[in-house]
This record gives structure tokens, sequence and C-alpha cells, in this order.
């Protein structure tokens, strides 16, 4: 397995400085932020050039919105925004292109779960010639409300989405602080898996008994190893199904500079991360006919 990073942590850093940073701190691969530092579908191509030039790997594109927000105006034009870069990233050999499904608070939970599934496959018939997959961030959005953010919701759009290239960017911190299991939850999705992300979640128990899940305060994303998950079983679960793609670093954890704040401190959470990954990734059993050697 590769790990990269997601470059929105650097937001406020210019594209060749993070490519620069990964390189120097030993990155295998980069997920790029399309608000941050790619503007538009037509920056696409250079960019990944960019990356590639310094020996890394473009494990993907990201493209934050609610694809189905209400405001029917603003939908249409981030549809062809979506669009617009889906061919782009397909154009330029990146494999996974990542968006946020949203939801439509207007609509019925069928009605967003349909038409959300319509945008998808408009999206994968037009890269069809590509490699390209559509994942989607299993992120339960600023409200906790978006759809296809746990394993019922990706049994729903799984079913009315059936091409195989349309599939997760797996993030276990988000099952954590919404009680799911990300065990087993992995694994009845492996089919669908396209992308891990590298981020954790702790809660705070004593805070969680004075709020309630609908308080604040109770839980904070965390680096990868600073967190409830057990790295070690979530990375085996994984390696067992034969992922063999990349861990990308989503860092948000305040600890380390983020948001925003000390760039120094943001740099080191990410270098902490990828150690530790590294570490983790080298305690696996190798997998059958790899002759001893690990991911």
């Amino acid at each position: 397995m590769k790990v990269g990073f997601f470059t929105s942590t650097f937001s406020d850093r210019p594209v060749e400085e993070v490519l620069g940073f990964a390189v120097e701190a030993g990155f295998d691969a980069v997920e790029f932020d399309a608000r941050s530092h790619i503007k538009s579908p037509a920056a696409v191509a250079a960019t990944v050039k960019s990356a590639q030039d310094r020996g890394l790997f473009v494990s993907s594109i990201a493209l934050t919105g609610n694809q189905l927000e209400p405001d029917l105006s603003k939908r249409a034009d981030l549809r062809v925004e979506t669009l617009e870069y889906a061919e782009a990233v397909a154009d330029c050999g990146v494999q996974v292109f990542v968006i946020f499904p949203g939801r439509d608070p207007g609509l019925a939970e069928d009605d967003n779960y349909k038409i959300f599934a319509d945008h998808a496959n408009t999206l994968l018939a037009a890269t069809a010639a590509s490699k390209l997959s559509i994942a989607i961030e299993n992120w339960p959005g600023p409200r906790n409300d978006y759809i296809v953010t746990t394993p019922d919701g990706w049994r729903r759009a799984f079913a009315l989405i059936p091409d195989p290239r349309f599939g997760l960017e797996f993030d276990p911190s988000h099952l954590l602080r919404l009680g799911v299991d990300p065990y087993p939850a992995l694994v009845e999705a492996k089919e669908r898996v396209k992308i891990l992300h590298g981020k954790d979640t702790s809660i705070d128990a004593e805070r969680l008994q004075a709020v309630g899940y609908y308080g604040s305060g109770w839980w904070r994303y965390r680096l990868p190893g600073r967190g409830m998950l057990d790295w070690t079983k979530f990375l085996r679960e994984a390696q067992g199904f034969g992922f063999d793609g990349v861990i990308s670093i989503e860092h948000e954890d305040l600890d380390f500079g983020w948001p925003r704040k000390d760039l120094d401190a943001r740099k080191e959470g990410e270098r902490k991360g990828l150690e530790f990954l590294r570490k983790t990734l080298a305690r696996l059993e190798p997998r059958v006919g790899e002759k001893g050697q690990t991911n």
C-alpha cells in the first residue's frame, strides 16, 4: 500500500510548495483538493504532471460541494463543474475522482438517493472509456445528514449505481463517531473501496455522558494512531481482501496546527501520520504468494 495525504490541510499554501513538502517528507502519493490546489478543470493536467514529475503518485482528486444542493440553479452549476472535472481527471489518467453526495433537505430520502444515483450514473457514462472510479467520502456533512455515509446508505446507493467504478473513499473516523463498527463495514464494502482515508477519532466518554450524542465537544478527529482505531486490524482487513491502493492521510488534528494554524506543526502532524502508518504496514502479515514481502 502507498501512503499519501490530502492537500486540503495546506489549503493556504501554493501547490508547488505542498508538492515539495510531500517529496521531502517521503510520501508516496498526494490527493489533491480541487478547491484549494486545482482551481479549474483546465488546470488538472498540468497540476497532475507537476506531481508526477516529482515522483509522486496522484491517488485522487476531490471536489467538495453538496451534489444535492437544494438551490436548483446552484446545483446545475455544480453539476456542470463536476462533469468537467470528472472528464479532465479521466483524461489525465488519475483513477479516482471523489465527490460528496450531500442532501436536499426538502426532498424525501428515496428521492435524494434516486437523484444522486442518476447524477453518478451520468458521470460514469461520460467517463466510460477510461479507468476512472467515482468515489464518495462517507463524511456526514456539516449537519450530519448527508446520504451514503453508513453501510445501509452504501447498500442503497450501490443498488442504484451498479457500475463497479462507483465506490467509496472509506474514512473510518466518521464511522467511529457515528457508532458504526468500521471493521465489518470495511469488509462488507470491499468490492467498492477505491481509496482509504488515514484519519482517526477520539471520544471523550465523560463529556459524552454529560451532553449526549447531540451535544458538542465529545469527539475529535485525530491523526492515525492517536484515536480509537486499531490500525493494524483495520489495514489487515483491507489487505485480506486484496486492497493495495493508497491510504491518504486527512490531517484535521487540532494538536498539530489544524486548521490553517502553525505551518510547521501541520507538517509535523503529516510526518507523524506517515511514520505511524509505515510502521503499521511493516507489521502486517504478508499475503499469500508475496514471498515474505509486506505491502
